[in-house]
């Protein structure tokens, strides 16, 4: 299992609903769909994730159990330093 940890980038890994954030109102995630980690939940069991424009501007917050998410990488993990 992959450590997870705040303010990681993740994304879900299935389709799932939420509260419009701050306004309510249902809205689908997909499958894919990307959020950070801004609290962690239950010793790391779940995470409260916040989901958010391409001008930052937050749309969704949502506890997700973490082996619902998967974490995002921006650069290769040495070997050295996966081991």
């Amino acid at each position: 299992m992959v450590d997870i940890q705040l303010h990681d980038l993740v994304a879900l890994m299935e389709d799932t609903t939420a509260q419009r954030f701050p306004k309510g109102g249902e809205i689908l995630l997909r499958r894919g769909q990307v959020g950070t980690v801004v609290e962690e939940l239950s010793n790391g069991e779940a995470f409260e994730i916040e989901f958010s424009q391409s001008d930052g501007q937050a749309y969704a917050m949502l506890a997700v159990k973490a082996n619902q998410l998967i974490r995002l990488y921006y650069e290769p993990v040495e070997l050295a330093a996966a081991g």
